[in-house]
Formats: C-alpha cells, sequence, structure tokens
C-alpha cells in the first residue's frame, strides 16, 4: 500500500506510461509511415500558393464534406482513374516548427472525391464560376456559394480575369467579378490535386463495390463504355446533363453543329485537345488528354451525345475515332 501513498512513485509512473503509451501509439507509427509511404515519383512539391490554397480550403469549410478519407468504393470512380491511396498526400509538410500540416481524413465523404479534381476539371473558368455559385455550373449542387472570395470592379487590372457568370447568378450586380487572392489560391490548391500513376507495370487498384451495368444485347454499343456514365463524368458540370450549357459560359451541345455535323477530326480533336475559338464561351481545356480517354471512350461519349437530348446524329465506330486521335497526337 505504500506504493499508493507515495506521490512521487504515482507521478514517476504514470508519467512513465504516458510515455510509453506515447512512443508506442504516436511516434513509432508515425516514423513507420514516413518509411512506407514516400511521395508518388511524378508527384510535384507544393507551391507556396497551394500551401496558402489548403490553409483556406479548411478555413472556409470545404474539408467538412470533400474530405481526403482514403477509400476505394466505386462511387469516386467518377472523380479519380483509381482509389486514393496515402502515398496521394505524402508531400504534405508541416506549417511550421510548432504546427503539423492539418488531417484531412475525417471520418465520412458527403461531397465528391477531390484527389483528381485538377485533371478531371483543370478550366480556371469552372473552378471560378463554381466557387462563386456552383448552381451555376452544377444546378442541383447543395454547395454553398462562396461570394466575398471574389470582388466586383468596373474594370479589370494587367493581369486580371473576369469570372464569366450567368446572367441570372449576377442580381444585383454590377462591374466585373474577378477573383481575390484567396480565391487565386484556393483554386491553385484543388487544381494541385491531381492524381499521378502509379508505375508504367503496375496493375489498377481496383474499385470495390462496382454495380455492374446490365445490357439487353440489342445495343450496337454493348462492347463500348458507358458514353453516359463518361459524359456525366467528364463533360456534363460544363455542358449541364440536359446538353443546353450555360450562356455567356459553356456551349449547348443539344443541336450544336459539331455534335450533329460530318467533321469528325474537327469533334475528336476538341475533346482530346480543348478548343478556344469563341469569345462568347470560356476555353475548353484538353478533357481527353487530361482523362486519357481511348477511342473506346471517345467514341462512346460521341455516340451518346449525338443520340441524345433530341439530338439525331450519325453514330461513330472505334476505328474512325482511332484515326483521328493517332494523326493529332
Amino acid at each position: 500500500m505504500d506504493f499508493f501513498n507515495n506521490h512521487k512513485k504515482l507521478f514517476l509512473s504514470a508519467l512513465a506510461f504516458f510515455l510509453f503509451l506515447t512512443m508506442s501509439i504516436c511516434i513509432l507509427p508515425a516514423l513507420n509511415n514516413q518509411k512506407i509511404n514516400r511521395p508518388l515519383p511524378q508527384s510535384s512539391i507544393p507551391t507556396d500558393e497551394e500551401v496558402r490554397g489548403k490553409q483556406i480550403y479548411i478555413r472556409e469549410g470545404c474539408v467538412a464534406c470533400h474530405t481526403q478519407q482514403i477509400r476505394n468504393v466505386d462511387m469516386d470512380q467518377v472523380f479519380g482513374d483509381r482509389p486514393s491511396i496515402a502515398a496521394d498526400y505524402a508531400r504534405n509538410k508541416r506549417i511550421n516548427f510548432f504546427q503539423n500540416t492539418a488531417t484531412l481524413m475525417g471520418t465520412e465523404r458527403t461531397g465528391p472525391d477531390l484527389t483528381n479534381i485538377g485533371r478531371k476539371q483543370p478550366s480556371l473558368e469552372w473552378q471560378y464560376s463554381h466557387l462563386y455559385n456552383p448552381r451555376a455550373v452544377v444546378p442541383e449542387s447543395v454547395m454553398p456559394s462562396y461570394k466575398w472570395l471574389f470582388q466586383v470592379k468596373d474594370y479589370l487590372d494587367e493581369g486580371e480575369m473576369e469570372v464569366n457568370v450567368p446572367d441570372e447568378f449576377r442580381v444585383g450586380v454590377k462591374g466585373k467579378i474577378v477573383p481575390s487572392r484567396d480565391a487565386k489560391d484556393l483554386v491553385a490548391y484543388l487544381l494541385s490535386l491531381q492524381q499521378v500513376k502509379l508505375t508504367d507495370d503496375t496493375e489498377p487498384i481496383k474499385f470495390l463495390y462496382k454495380k455492374e451495368k446490365k445490357s439487353d444485347g440489342n445495343s450496337a454499343d454493348d462492347n463500348l463504355p458507358d458514353g453516359e456514365a463518361l459524359f456525366g463524368a467528364n463533360c456534363a458540370t460544363c455542358h449541364q446533363a440536359n446538353g443546353e450549357g450555360l450562356p455567356g459560359a459553356f456551349p449547348p451541345l443539344k443541336g450544336s453543329p459539331i455534335v450533329l455535323g460530318e467533321n469528325l477530326e474537327l469533334y475528336v480533336t476538341i475533346i482530346m485537345k480543348g478548343y478556344d475559338p469563341r469569345p462568347e464561351y470560356a476555353s475548353m481545356p484538353a478533357v481527353g488528354d487530361n482523362a486519357n480517354f481511348t477511342p473506346e471512350d471517345v467514341t462512346a461519349i460521341i455516340n451518346y451525345e449525338k443520340a441524345s437530348w433530341g439530338n439525331s446524329g450519325k453514330k461513330v465506330t472505334v476505328d474512325e475515332v482511332k484515326a483521328i486521335m493517332d494523326k493529332i497526337k
């Protein structure tokens, strides 16, 4: 009983137990994680702008819905080419000597996985429009708008860009909508979230709980990927699920002369390399190149667009598309 009456022995025992737990639960696992989770070879070191953007990502509450939880469920497949892994975030470093980098794992993810948003949606115009008012580009979005990250000015200073927001979302706004420094940093961080290839000879990680789409066996596109799903994952955020686009921002595909026309080379080139010939619309990034589309992917998207929203264009074949993709590489 002398042990329980001796405050020195009790304190030293409690301290030793605390140090043992700290070493076994915190320090040793952290050192082990540093050994097994190294940055991927093709990943890049975050810039100062991207580091500031991460802090804004946390400050504005983005992390509440878009956690960076590591998981490989099939519902995330539309956002990443592969399931996210711990090494995707291995470049995270301490903020300073006293602060460690914030852990954004959370307990669940209620918003889309942003692991690969920098490749899936590399358009600055889209990112700024989405931040200003998410409904401007995704009508069904429940994400709050972040208008306070933007300024309204009478004219643009050198190097500034105006955010193209449809008139219905500019109520009460007279002037040019310009992203602030915080908005630029936040978008820089979002664009830095890009999955890199593991190695060329590594078999891709499988997504779990995959729901196979049943075919009735009567479609000529049975051997192609799901064109509707590919469109939804890569094109619908700008051109909209109804194919009508957004006036002043993104052109419609419903009744589009390019979709219904005969110039397949132009059509394929736009998907793979992007498009920027019209001042009334924002520039389109190289969606196909960024997403590593195969000829089968492009064919599926084209045939879906040609047969949707009242369009009645002539379907194309994989061989036709492949010949054009080989030509424009």
